[in-house]
């Protein structure tokens, strides 16, 4: 899906035609779009069950509110695919799908779900599942990314550990065994990393700066482009104090125990993570495909209860409507926005006029306050004489 296109859900009371005839009234809606602008498909919403004015106008707002918590779901979901697939936006697209199609396609062939969201059921009702499914979407996709992000936190740190410089990689597979001293109550070997600019500072006063340290104990085991790694000897009795002042001295001791087979234990434990890795990786994948394609199904059954409630409040009853998908693009929304306002203008009675060369004028001063309170304003805070929700899936 184009990064530029947007849409419009449009509901317009069947009486824009002669004949009060569903197909007539969307020819006509095409016709005040025209191609130009963008193009327009049927969209099917069905009949739910009406409560009270009032029920209505909370139901209007309690939508509104959960439209937004859809779209930001959508937007989190996508978010997670876009780090787990590392931004390559071609395999991002490839799972970006509703039901394995594009999102395109199931907009374009949109039928109210009756099976999840029975129609016959009140409003309330059909609104709080579409709620708690929306929120389960969203809890899930959490707890397995944040899932996935520990394992790959613990996954770098130990790679880190094979990889890093002397002063953070393990030295199990670096330091000989002969070169630790074990089993003594008086002598301890300690493993110094120095910056390889102060080697020679660190050969001229390592002996003198802590007491008991055993003279020409230092031996340099290995460097690599920033450190050498030195081992050296000290009593057990100042250890701490020798420790401490070669940190003073920007020395960097590193904690070692030599173990038996510590070596290939650490290869199995590396091996293991990136074995839960690989296993969280892809079940955090599959959840987010399959998240983001149930979010914008979750997102357009909202919308479309959006167009029904607005449509019921603006329009009344019977109700005889005709709602139309326009497919367009952000520089050509506003055009088409216009040229259904020049063509519609006439359902918002005094809310709009014609100024002296025939446009289509508003008169925001009066209208928009009283549209506000009664909930008739549409997306941005903008009054239109019609029913127009507009929505973007990236």
């Amino acid at each position: 899906m184009s990064k530029n296109t947007k849409y419009l859900l449009v509901s317009l009371p069947a009486s824009i035609s002669r004949t009060n005839d569903h197909d007539e009234a969307l020819t006509a809606l095409r016709s005040a779009v025209t191609t130009d602008y963008g193009t327009v498909f049927p969209f099917s919403i069905p009949e739910f069950k009406i409560g009270t004015l009032d029920a209505l106008v909370q139901q209007a707002d309690e939508l509104a509110k959960l439209e937004a918590g859809c779209e930001g779901v959508v937007g989190k979901v996508g978010d997670s695919l876009k780090q787990i697939l590392e931004g390559d936006e071609s395999k991002i697209s490839k799972h970006k799908t509703v039901n394995d199609k594009p999102a395109e396609q199931y907009l374009k062939s949109f039928h109210w779900n009756k099976v999840k969201y029975r129609a016959d059921k009140p409003l309330g009702e059909i609104i709080s599942i579409l709620q708690k499914e929306i929120t389960s979407i969203d809890n899930q996709v959490k707890d397995k990314y944040n899932s996935y992000n520990q394992v790959k936190t613990n996954l770098t740190a130990l790679q880190r550990r094979q990889t890093g410089n002397l002063a953070t990689k393990s030295l199990i597979s670096i330091v000989p065994p002969s070169l630790i001293i074990r089993d003594s109550d008086y002598l301890e070997t300690h493993l110094i990393v120095v910056p390889l600019t102060l080697t020679k500072d660190f050969l001229r006063t390592y002996e003198t700066i802590a007491p008991f340290v055993v003279p020409r104990s230092a031996q340099q085991i290995t460097t690599d482009d920033e450190f050498a790694l030195y081992a050296v000897t000290t009593f057990k009795k100042h250890s701490q104090e020798f420790v401490h002042k070669c940190r003073e001295s920007k020395w960097t001791p590193r904690d070692f125990k030599w173990k038996e087979g510590g070596k290939e234990e650490e290869g199995k434990e590396l091996e293991k993570v990136k074995g839960e890795e690989e296993k969280v990786w892809g079940e955090a994948l599959r959840l987010g495909r399959t998240a983001w394609g149930e979010g914008i199904m979750c997102w357009v059954h909202v919308l479309a209860l959006r167009v029904f409630v607005e449509t019921v409040l603006r329009y009344g009853l019977p109700l005889n409507f005709v709602c139309g998908l326009v497919k367009t693009t952000g520089k050509l929304t506003k055009k088409a926005r216009s040229s259904l306002d020049a063509s519609y203008s006439y359902l918002g009675g005094n809310a709009f006029g014609r100024d002296k060369k025939g446009r289509v004028t508003k008169d925001d001063s009066a209208t928009s306050a009283d549209m506000q309170a009664a909930g008739h304003m549409g997306d941005g805070g903008e009054y239109s004489a019609y029913v127009c929700y507009e929505f973007e899936i990236q």
